[in-house]
Parts: structure tokens; C-alpha cells; sequence
């Protein structure tokens, strides 16, 4: 343990008889001989060292970094059992915790989050690729208070209403691209997410195709940033002096410099645009607006906004792509899930109209399903990693100062305590009570009943807009659709690997898997084209 001194008494013993010159007499070199040694034995004793949280030992030099495995949320749940809710493990000489309850993230990230909020150092990804401009990962300091301010007050509670509306027709048209051609459901997703939220962020019309060059600007940054931030990618993430080594010695670092120069100017171009707009008197609801008409205030320069801006798109296009898919894949292996929402929908809307946003009070088993589908299958299963800034004391465990402290939130999703014996199962109905209406979850989850948008002072700024998209995508495919396993020629279901996913960086997606969408009832396409025109039309008088 890292707690262990390293020499012994005897050890001490022999040091202090080799360097005490043999003229000094015996009688003063046995008191002072006892004193060192008992000093040391008081030290060892009351080394806050030898109270760290328990965990796995590791090897010399690189601790546990090679035992971790590729889903290190499974490797850390398996260490729960083994060691308890809080363990302690290192990597490459950094100590790291794992947070495997409710209470421990809670009591830590929430309650102390003055301690708690910084993140770790991420040199090529964080401070070179993205100039320290990622707000996700920033350090705990007046440029993160500032720009996480800007990113708050452009998608807090009370923006998302003025976005609806493009939400409504993304939704449409991901409903009649599925029902067209239901084998490219993922591409459809992804489009559909990275429209919406480029819409919401820059007020741009929708990305009809999978070709369009603004797609592959998101995706090529995610991929790029993904690569960064793999352990081991590069030296000086293990040896930070070499950040020091001028960039033309260094070929990995002018890469970085070379990328973040290139990405700044794309996402520059994009928020000047609306800008642009702005001062030809064309003021529509958008994030980048927002953040324009609030600069002054906020004390952010241009790049400062775009990148807030930037970053927004690609983690939001990401996540929510995933979150779709996990919840194809839910109610295409739970018919009797789909059955429920569907029931209620033909209940609360018929088929002779669309469901719209003023249906969400009164379709709670499709925001329950929101909810699970995110409790589920955790998108991020471990988060975004938090960092000590003090020495710290938990439940009479040891913490010390620049621990890296990761919250396993798959482990808190599985929680029997908190979510009933059935937490690994897909069930909607753990978010309804006994009279079907909308509950918050279980205690500390807040009014969310998961913690997939994580804790404290780093929660997910656009944990509204991601709920809006989900619930109205959800509500208009099944109110057209029915989903089904696909089958071979035989006729027999494919099966489906329900446990297998693609770690994709910014977000977990499911495997690849096949399912058929057939229209529930003849009216829904034309109900849905109709929709669409009138939402294209509505764009053009903009």
C-alpha cells in the first residue's frame, strides 16, 4: 500500500550508525538512535496515508492502470463488491476513487463541491487541442465561472420554449426518414440529433442529408478529441514537463496547436454568421444570440463564445443520438413497453393529430421512459472526472489532495436500494406511482430520477433541451410507428446482443443491431407530411 514507509527500524538503524562518526560516544548516540526511531513509528502511525479507502493493489511504477480493463464501469462494480462503495486505486503514480453510491458522489461532489469541482489535467485534449476551452473540462477557476455562467443563462429552464418549435420539426422528419428507410435508423438519429442542436445553437435550417460538410465537422471533431483523451496516447500526459518542449521539436504538439487553429476558425465562422444576422436585423432564438447580445456582460471574447458554442453542438448532437438509439433498442426488445406508451398516446392524442409539447403533462409513461431510457443505459457510465483541490477526510477514509474522483454511475443505476430488485430491467414504471402519475425517482436524484447529467457545480447545463428532444422524438415515433425485431428469410427474429454497445467518446452506443418500422395506421404519413410542410413554410416566412 501506498501508505507503507519504506524503511524499516532496522533499516533507519543501520543509516543512523553509518553516518554518526565513531567518536561520539555511545551514550548519545543510543538516545538520539531511540528518537529517530520513535519519531518515525509516530509518523507511520498517524500518517494520514494508512487511512486511504481500500482497493486492488497495484504494480510498482504503473499501479493498477493495466487492470482496469475497456469497460472500467464493470471492472469498477465488480470492485464495489470486492471493496465497498469508495475505493482507492492508482495509475501511473495518480490516485484515483471510485464513487460507487448514490451518497458517496452526493456527499462529495454536491456537498462539498467547493473541494470537489476541479477536473484533472488533460494537456493535448483539454489545454492544447481545445485551448482550454471546454467548459466540461476546465479547471475550477474565474474563466470557468465565467463561460459556465454564459452556458447556464443560454440553456437554462427557461429557454428551451422559443426552441420547440424546431424541435417539433426535427422530430418529423426523423419519424418519416425511419418510416422510409428503417435499416439506416442510426444515420437517421444522428442526423436528426446533430440538426436539432445546431439549430438550437446557430439558428440554421435543417441538415437534410448525411453528406452535408457541417455533419462531418462534428463528427471529425469528436473523433479527433476521443483520440486525445485515450490513456497512454501520449508521454506527456505522464510526464507533464515535456508541455514545455517548443513546438518544433515537438510533432505532437504543433498537431494540436495545427488542430485547435483550424477548429477555432470553423466555429468562429459559424457564430459570426449569427452575428451577422443579428446586425442585419434578423433576430431569431439561438444560443450563439444569446451569448452575442450578452458578451459585454459575460467578459467573453469571440473565441470564447464560439467555442462555448462549438461545444455545445458536438456533445449535444453525440449524446442524444445515443440516448435514441438505447431506447430503439428498449422498445424493440420490450414490446409491451411500446404497447403502454402507445395505449396512452392513442388515449391522450388520437390519430388525428400529432402529439406536440402541450401533451408532455399528460403522457407520463413517454416521459418515464425518457427518464429510464437514461437511467438504463447510462450514455457516459462514468461521467466526466472530478479532482480534489485539498487533502479531504470521508467516512474516516483518507482522500488526499489532486485525487482523481470518478462517480460510477452505471453502478449507481443498478443500485437495488435505489431502483428495486428489478434495476437491471427496462421498466418505465419505476418512474410512475401506484395512480400512473410522474414521480421524481428515488431520494437525491432530484427531479430528474437518474444522475446521467452528472453532480455539483458540473451538472449538464443542457439537461432541458436534451429532455425536450428526447420526449418529442419518443412521442412522434411511436405515435406513427410500430418496432419489431427484424427477421431473416426464414422469418425469424434476428436476435439482438441487448448487453453489447460502441464506445463512440463523447457518449456509449448500443451494437449494431437490425429492428423493423412499419406506420401504425394509414393516416400517420400524411399527417406527418403535412406537419413537415407547414414547419418549412413557417422557416421561409422567418
Amino acid at each position: 500500500m501506498s501508505g507503507h514507509f519504506p524503511l524499516s527500524t532496522h533499516s533507519l538503524s543501520s543509516v543512523v550508525y553509518n553516518f554518526v562518526p565513531p567518536s561520539i560516544n555511545a551514550d548519545v548516540y543510543g538516545p538520539v538512535a531511540a528518537t529517530l526511531i520513535a519519531l518515525l513509528i509516530v509518523q507511520y502511525l498517524t500518517s494520514p496515508w494508512r487511512k486511504l479507502p481500500p482497493g486492488p493493489r497495484g504494480w510498482p511504477l504503473v499501479g493498477n492502470a493495466f487492470s482496469i480493463g475497456k469497460a472500467q464501469w464493470l471492472t469498477y462494480t465488480d470492485w464495489k463488491r470486492q471493496y465497498g462503495d469508495v475505493v482507492y486505486f492508482t495509475a501511473f503514480g495518480q490516485p484515483m476513487i471510485i464513487l460507487n453510491t448514490l451518497k458517496a458522489a452526493r456527499d462529495l461532489f454536491d456537498r462539498r463541491a467547493v473541494i470537489y469541482s476541479d477536473r484533472p489535467n488533460l494537456i493535448v485534449a483539454g489545454d492544447i487541442l481545445c485551448g482550454g476551452l471546454i467548459v466540461a473540462f476546465q479547471h475550477y477557476g474565474p474563466l470557468w465561472r465565467r463561460m459556465r455562467k454564459a452556458t447556464h443563462e443560454g440553456l437554462n429552464r427557461g429557454i428551451p420554449g422559443p426552441f420547440r418549435p424546431a424541435q417539433v420539426r426535427e422530430a418529423v422528419i426523423l419519424t418519416l426518414s425511419m418510416l422510409d428507410q428503417p435499416a439506416a435508423w442510426d444515420q437517421h438519429m444522428r442526423r436528426s440529433a446533430s440538426s436539432m442542436i445546431m439549430s438550437v445553437t446557430y439558428d440554421t435550417p435543417p441538415i437534410e442529408s448525411q453528406d452535408d460538410p457541417r455533419l462531418k465537422d462534428v463528427f471529425d471533431f469528436a473523433a479527433r478529441i476521443t483520440e486525445a483523451f485515450l490513456p497512454g496516447r501520449y508521454f506527456v500526459e505522464l510526464l507533464p514537463w515535456m508541455k514545455h518542449i517548443p513546438s518544433r521539436f515537438a510533432k505532437w504538439k504543433r498537431e494540436a496547436e495545427q488542430e485547435h487553429a483550424k477548429l477555432t476558425k470553423v466555429f468562429e465562422n459559424l457564430y459570426n454568421n449569427v452575428g451577422t444576422d443579428l446586425a442585419n436585423g434578423i433576430d431569431r432564438p439561438s444560443v450563439s444570440a444569446k451569448l452575442l447580445k450578452d458578451t459585454t456582460r459575460n467578459n467573453l471574447s469571440v473565441q470564447e463564445n464560439a467555442w462555448i458554442a462549438a461545444v455545445m453542438y458536438v456533445a449535444g448532437s453525440e449524446t442524444t443520438s445515443a440516448a435514441l438509439a438505447w431506447w430503439l433498442l428498449a422498445v424493440v426488445t420490450h414490446p409491451e413497453a411500446q404497447r403502454r406508451a402507445q395505449t396512452e398516446l392513442d388515449a391522450v392524442v388520437g390519430r388525428g393529430r400529432l402529439p406536440t409539447f402541450a401533451d408532455l403533462p399528460h403522457l407520463p409513461y413517454v416521459s418515464a421512459m425518457v427518464k429510464e431510457t437514461l437511467r438504463w443505459r447510462t450514455l457516459d457510465p462514468l461521467g466526466v472526472p472530478h479532482r480534489s483541490t485539498e487533502d479531504d477526510w470521508y467516512e474516516g477514509m483518507f482522500i488526499p489532495k489532486g485525487t482523481v474522483c470518478i462517480a460510477n454511475v452505471w453502478a449507481v443505476h443498478r443500485d437495488a436500494a435505489l431502483y428495486g430488485p428489478d434495476a437491471h430491467e427496462f421498466n418505465p414504471d419505476r418512474f410512475l406511482d401506484e395512480n400512473g402519475v410522474l414521480n421524481t425517482g428515488p431520494p437525491d436524484t432530484k427531479e430528474d430520477g437518474h444522475v446521467a447529467y452528472g453532480f455539483g457545480r458540473r451538472i449538464c447545463s443542457g439537461k432541458h433541451i436534451a429532455n425536450d428532444s428526447l420526449f418529442i422524438d419518443i412521442a412522434l415515433m411511436l405515435w406513427a410507428c410500430k418496432f419489431e425485431p427484424a427477421r431473416d428469410e426464414r422469418g425469424d427474429a434476428i436476435p439482438i446482443d441487448i448487453d453489447g454497445w460502441v464506445d463512440c467518446g463523447a457518449a456509449v452506443h448500443p451494437a449494431p443491431f437490425s429492428c423493423s418500422v412499419t406506420s401504425r395506421f394509414p393516416e400517420a404519413c400524411t399527417l406527418l407530411e403535412m406537419e413537415r410542410e407547414l414547419s418549412a413554410g413557417d422557416s421561409e416566412r422567418k
